[in-house]
């Protein structure tokens, strides 16, 4: 499990995305378009036609994950398509194929700030969950996973984190590219 808090992480996937931005290497500038996401081939029709609809989103959730992460292969809109207080995405890289890292990012869609939880696992024993929890205004995450295990992703939201009542709570199996 990840030890270090939510605002530290927060604050220095700011700054490396600054300094990736202004870097000259391509290899860590992550400047996404929305044309450059593909959409992964296990993806709903219904997510799919979310990114589609949504790609300012689509990429700026990608550009939080980094470079390599150029296909969505999931985009939940939370609890509900009809009340949406989150929205879930998975990204994998160079088209999500199975020797590919996954990330993931916890949109927060409510305007303000909740008590969050996002956690990525492989289904492997001996590998910790990258997990980044706190209260948030803007999102969870980014988390990072090896791949490998056909894994799990579980998106918490709360009012606050003494709320006992979950406005969100949802668990994805199968996001981590599986090999």
């Amino acid at each position: 499990m990840n030890t270090v808090p939510g605002s530290l992480r927060r604050t220095t996937t700011a700054f490396l995305m600054a300094v990736a931005l202004l870097s000259a290497s391509p290899f860590m500038a992550s400047s996404h378009a929305a044309s450059d996401i593909n959409i992964g081939p296990g993806v709903d029709a219904e997510s799919a036609a979310f990114v589609k609809a949504h790609p300012k989103e689509v990429a700026t959730m990608a550009n939080l994950c980094g470079a390599e992460y150029d296909t969505i292969t999931l985009a939940l809109r939370l609890p509900t398509d009809a009340s949406r207080l989150g929205t879930l995405w998975v990204y994998g890289g160079n088209g999500a194929g199975s020797s590919q890292n996954t990330c993931s990012v916890f949109d927060n869609n409510t305007g303000t700030s909740k008590w969050m939880k996002l956690q990525l696992c492989d289904n492997y024993t001996n590998t910790p969950c990258d997990v980044d929890q706190g209260t948030f205004s803007q999102y969870a995450g980014p988390v990072w996973q090896k791949p490998g295990g056909c894994g799990t992703v579980t998106a918490l939201m709360k009012a606050s984190s003494s709320s006992s009542t979950y406005l969100i709570n949802r668990v994805a199996d199968n996001v981590t590219n599986c090999n």
